[in-house]
């Protein structure tokens, strides 16, 4: 195997060509994200939330902010000790 200024540049283009198919794909990877308007109706369905029950959604609730000194929601970090 021999290091000629031919095969490196070879060896190059291939690389180049390697990383355009790599972007490529991974472009199109992205282009189906997202829920379509027509399936929506399956992800409201009642067996599809995360918590069926209301009860059971407020007790959790008043768990987390008792332990945790905090009140509010569950979708930022922190907590009632200014740690975060």
């Amino acid at each position: 195997m021999s290091n000629s200024p031919r095969s490196s540049a070879r060896r190059s283009r291939l690389a180049g060509t390697a990383l355009v198919i790599a972007s490529i794909l991974a472009a199109a990877g992205c282009s189906n994200l997202g829920v379509k308007p027509w399936e929506r109706d399956l992800l409201a369905d009642p067996d599809m939330q995360l918590t069926v029950s209301a009860v059971d959604a407020g007790l959790d609730d008043h768990i987390y902010f008792s332990k945790e000194a905090s009140s509010g929601g569950r979708g930022f970090g922190g907590g009632g000790c200014g740690c975060n």
